[in-house]
């Protein structure tokens, strides 16, 4: 899954729990844009390219952080 949200829609992904389960995983994606309108539909698109695979079991979290937020450039 991880390799078709980089390959597909250009997405950076991390498993950041669930490594001791099988088929189980939770993924932390993170997502840049010029604009919110464009960052909002390419999280809308990473959302439901997930939803239409796995109806039953996807979880989708949205956190926004600003450059200044996340630390800057020193």
């Amino acid at each position: 899954m991880k390799a078709q949200l980089h390959g597909r829609h250009g997405v950076t992904v991390a498993e950041v729990d669930g490594q001791d389960t099988w088929q189980r995983a939770t993924l932390a994606a993170a997502l840049t844009a010029g604009s919110m309108s464009t960052l909002a539909a390419s999280v809308d698109r990473v959302e439901r390219f997930l939803l239409d695979r796995f109806p039953e079991c996807v979880r989708v979290e949205r956190s926004l952080t600003s450059f200044e937020d996340a630390g800057g450039l020193g």
